[in-house]
């Protein structure tokens, strides 16, 4: 029997670390009765923290998935005839930017997501990241405010910050009664009446008081924005907030705040205290009432692998089956699990699919259902649900999987270039496989881990997010996979780029008796087009211009020479690092009738970005960081000028309670080690953040260290 999708909702919970997201998914399994005891992250007992890792830590590193159901509309908490079950896929994501690419994973499958602030810290520089992911996806949100319970807790002050730094339109349905340790519940601005939380239940049923009379004021205000912001949104609304606000119903209003919260032109803004089990109900009653279920949302748009013509596919059981597998992961009893969003169709175990990307039938031999890290059999799956799959011969993250007879390819997720490295090698004979394996599916797990070999050391270079990715891969390494390996220090991944354009004429001649090579491109090569990036900004960032005409070269050996530019790209001209933003135009050249083939234009192409790229002032790129640093008041000259030393640029300095926040852009190479500074200059009580900002030109003494270090490694090509 199919589901009925309007009551699906999937939903994912992000954002900054220590906010509160676990904590918040723990307390939904609670109330679902999905678990019967609440885990604590503190004492290592979530559910959704299952990694060794994690528990020790006290950090979410991979998203986890899992499903419950939850009842709504109810009286009091309490279900009655009109009450149905909705069904919950959640997905509970890591709040590191070192992890950055489970949340963006996540983000591209759901249909909406409850964003997670602190209540003391308010907008934080991870949240402006989980924020801009989601807006890339076009993702539904609901604000949610928690930690209403802790000293310092202001929740309209983060409704302003969700404002001002992140740009939405932060509406509140509800004003908390009472902060701190006077928090006990709060006033509804939809129903305008007081909820209050019962204790003895956990939290699942609460009553309903009138509004407070020193509230009366502020709940009257707020209501009339929060009136004033849907009935810009309905026109009916509109005519009946200026005849009379008070005739507009309940459910007019919850109608028009979900049409206008799937549009993404409201952010509804909600509060209380996971860890206090307050607020989280109402905050999934909220997911019910005004986030889309996959049939809200627009079709899954798709294109012809074929012909690349736009094709759509309906959430619906009927259509042919799509789905996008957005997470891989081993598991040591079942093998490799392949999570997966199923866009429309139906799908049995034990049935075939198509793999887009590879061209190969793969047979599905079981369909979970994921708790956690539990896998729970289900024997077939429709639009609009979650689940993982065994039995992928060949499986990549962002595969899309279709029948066998509806080819459709869905776009793919958004990776982040990595920007740290660091050397690994085994250290015994017997690891060096052992290592080989660990790493090849590590790799398959985490898209934003890269891999490569030194030709000169022979040593296994890891890149990835920050130290803490680093290290919790090598960590795996070792109890996963029982690799005993040495590490080296972390190393900064540059980049180089072209400061002028210059034109440049490169002929390859090689004749020694029988058939030569022979080519000739005239080009032009310099940094790209401003304009051009504006309008490409996810592609490798190569601008290729074609203005050859009158058959000076044949139009068969513009692919090669297109090709001999970017593979040049990898390997810059300076110190071998990856060319950043790079535009070439050819427009003149020569060939011979006999002696020129596409390899000859690769090869001369090569040749001819080593040469002129000399020429075109080349420059070191370094990856410049967003550091936040919170730190009490008697340590803020000391966390300045420690910043001032490693060439920190301080952006702007504003008070949280009797705390001062610090922000600054650092170049990475000057941030090994400094959390560690950190807690010696301000005896541990001051915390940093720091994520990756931009690229920048490094000052002359840096490039020059940097390059005398790599010198030996690249050789000109001859």
């Amino acid at each position: 029997m199919s589901r009925d999708l309007s009551l699906t909702r999937n939903i994912g919970i992000a954002a900054h670390i220590d906010a509160g997201k676990t904590t918040t998914t723990e307390r939904i399994l609670r109330y679902t009765g999905m678990i019967h005891k609440i885990g604590e992250v503190h004492d290592g007992g979530a559910t959704t923290d299952w990694m060794e890792q994690e528990k020790e830590r006290g950090i979410t590193i991979t998203s986890a998935a899992v499903s419950c159901q939850w009842q709504f509309p109810t009286v009091l908490g309490k279900p009655d005839a009109n009450t149905k079950s909705y069904y919950f896929n959640i997905i509970d994501t890591p709040g590191h930017v070192d992890f950055t690419v489970e949340v963006e994973r996540s983000m591209r499958v759901l249909d909406g997501l409850i964003a997670l602030f602190s209540a003391v810290d308010g907008v934080e520089p991870q949240s402006e990241t989980v924020w801009r992911q989601a807006n890339r996806y076009k993702v539904p949100r609901i604000g949610f405010v928690n930690k209403m319970d802790r000293a310092g807790a202001d929740f309209l002050m983060v409704v302003n910050q969700v404002r001002e730094m992140l740009g939405a339109k932060a509406v509140p349905l509800q004003l908390p009664i009472g902060a701190e340790d006077g928090f006990k519940g709060v006033v509804d601005l939809i129903k305008m009446k007081g909820i209050i939380w019962d204790d003895a239940t956990e939290g699942m049923t609460y009553s309903e008081i009138p509004v407070p009379d020193d509230m009366k004021e502020d709940v009257d205000y707020w209501r009339a924005q929060l009136i004033e912001a849907v009935a810009e949104y309905d026109d009916k609304l509109m005519e009946k907030f200026f005849e009379n606000p008070d005739s507009i119903s309940e459910a007019e209003v919850h109608e028009a705040i979900r049409k206008a919260c799937i549009d993404l032109s409201i952010v509804p803004m909600m509060c209380g205290s996971s860890f206090k089990n307050k607020g989280v109900q109402t905050a999934l009653d909220a997911v019910c009432r005004y986030l889309p279920s996959p049939v809200d949302v627009d079709d899954t748009e798709g294109t012809d692998p074929d012909t690349g013509e736009k094709i759509f596919r309906k959430p619906n059981a009927k259509e042919p089956f799509a789905a996008l597998a957005f997470k891989i992961m081993t598991d040591p009893f079942v093998g490799r699990l392949a999570f997966f969003r199923c866009y429309s169709g139906h799908l049995d175990a034990g049935s075939y699919v198509r793999n887009v990307r590879s061209g190969k039938n793969e047979r599905i031999s079981r369909i979970m259902k994921m708790f956690a890290n539990k896998q729970n059999p289900i024997d077939f799956i429709e639009a609009g649900d979650i689940a993982a799959a065994v039995g992928f011969k060949e499986i990549k993250t962002g595969d899309t999987l279709c029948d066998e007879n509806h080819l459709i390819v869905l776009e793919n997720m958004f990776i982040p270039e990595p920007v740290i490295s660091v050397a690994v090698e085994p250290k015994t004979q017997a690891d060096v496989d052992k290592m080989g394996m660990a790493i090849a599916k590590l790799v398959e797990e985490d898209p934003t881990l890269r891999v490569k070999t030194d030709e000169d050391t022979g040593q296994t270079i890891l890149s990835g997010m920050g130290e803490l990715h680093l290290e919790i891969i090598v960590d795996r390494m070792r109890r996963e996979f029982k690799v005993e390996i040495n590490q080296g220090n972390p190393q900064v991944a540059y980049k180089e780029a072209f400061g002028t354009t210059i034109e440049h004429r490169e002929v390859l001649k090689k004749q020694s008796g029988g058939r030569g090579k022979f080519a000739d491109i005239q080009f032009s090569i310099g940094p790209a087009d401003e304009e051009w990036l504006a309008a490409n900004p996810d592609k490798k960032s190569f601008q290729f211009v074609n203005d050859l005409f009158g058959g000076s070269i044949p139009k068969e050996f513009v692919p090669a020479i297109t090709k001999g530019f970017e593979t040049s790209m990898s390997t810059g001209v300076l110190a071998g690092f990856p060319v950043n933003n790079m535009k070439v135009r050819v427009f003149d050249g020569s060939y011979h009738d006999v002696d020129s083939d596409a390899m000859s234009f690769e090869l001369c192409a090569k040749a001819g970005f080593r040469t002129a790229g000399k020429k075109a002032k080349p420059t070191l790129l370094e990856p410049i960081m967003k550091v936040e640093v919170v730190t009490p008041d008697q340590y803020m000259g000391d966390v300045t000028g420690d910043l001032n030393r490693r060439r920190g640029m301080l952006e702007g300095m504003d008070s949280r309670g009797n705390l001062q926040v610090i922000k600054a852009k650092v170049p990475l190479s000057e941030m090994f080690g400094y959390v560690t500074q950190l807690r010696s200059l301000s005896s541990g009580r001051a915390t940093s953040t720091m994520e990756f900002s931009h690229y920048n030109p490094a000052p002359n003494n840096i490039a020059e260290e940097v390059m005398a270090k790599n010198k030996g490694k690249v050789k000109d090509e001859e």
